[in-house]
């Protein structure tokens, strides 16, 4: 027999300011039980020398992480010139040392060989898998780890603040996989100098800004109730989605798992004749997200269907 779950059902979301010093998967779990609530994740780890917007979902929530994770996110970094760590972070040993100190001039100058799809090689210690172990896992033990460029997005990279000769601050915007910790030494390396992040914020996730996030102790002393009522709507993550609004007959066919014709829907959406591309949609009964969909061949086909 199958082992019952323990907590309350609760769906949505909270943005979460997630400060120094602590792991991603701490805070979820701190707010987890807080809320005493039966699942929650992430969307999308931050280094604990990270802080900034940490989204947690809850419950059927979490089926729309991962399009969270695939949206674009934004950072506020500082680069410290003169030391490159082997963690490419604070957190590291200092592996090399540089002499020279790039001017804001210099700087700007390379700014656009870092904009766009550019290939790049993640940090040896970061969660990526070689031959089937975690790089961070053979990165401490000394051994050889090897990892390969790949294509990342930059969409945006602003040089915003020089305070000293040994620092740079930029704002990215970046799309899924980019590690701010490579960007930061490649663009030193570029200089002439060696580099790692003193400091790494990040100021959004998909549509999670640092503006609604809540910093973690102020949740934590909060009262669960007034928690729950700053839970965001499960469909918040699906703002870039296109959405189909379905009658109560079909919502009901979606949620069986029953595919549901997309000529009627069409002719009542919005969106007219573009819903009748291939892709996927949020089907909505009123103000409810009912299933994930893929519309295909003249018909919408639940992919994942939501329990609220």
């Amino acid at each position: 027999m199958a082992r019952r779950r323990r907590g309350k059902i609760i769906s949505g979301w909270l943005a979460v300011d997630k400060p120094l010093e602590i792991t991603s998967s701490t805070v979820v779990n701190q707010v987890r039980r807080l809320l005493d609530a039966a699942k929650a994740g992430h969307g999308g780890t931050l280094d604990p020398l990270a802080t900034g917007v940490l989204p947690i979902a809850f419950g059927e929530a979490t089926k729309t992480v991962a399009y969270v994770m695939d949206g674009s996110k934004s950072y506020r970094v500082t680069l410290k010139f003169g030391e490159s760590r082997t963690t490419d972070d604070a957190e590291g040993d200092v592996n090399a040392t540089s002499d020279h100190r790039p001017t804001r001039e210099e700087i700007e100058a390379v700014l656009c060989e870092f904009t766009g799809e550019i290939q790049q090689v993640p940090p040896k210690f970061s969660a990526i898998k070689v031959n089937g172990k975690r790089a961070y896992d053979l990165a401490r033990r000394d051994e050889d780890v090897v990892l390969k460029a790949r294509p990342i997005l930059i969409k945006d990279l602003r040089l915003v603040d020089m305070p000293d000769r040994d620092h740079a601050v930029f704002d990215v915007i970046s799309g899924k996989g980019a590690y701010m910790r490579s960007l930061a030494r490649d663009i030193a390396l570029r200089l002439g100098s060696v580099g790692h992040i003193s400091a790494l914020r990040r100021t959004s996730a998909g549509p999670f800004a640092e503006g609604d996030s809540i910093p973690l102790q102020t949740l934590l002393e909060m009262d669960p109730e007034a928690v729950m009522e700053k839970l965001l709507p499960v469909e918040t993550a699906l703002d870039d989605i296109p959405a189909l609004a379905l009658t109560e007959v079909e919502a009901q066919r979606l949620a069986s798992g029953q595919p549901v014709g997309l000529l009627a829907v069409a002719k009542r959406s919005e969106l007219g004749t573009p819903v009748a591309q291939d892709g996927i949609v949020c089907a909505m009964l009123n103000d409810r997200a009912v299933a994930l969909a893929e519309i295909h061949g003249g018909e919408i086909r639940p992919v994942r269907v939501f329990n609220l």
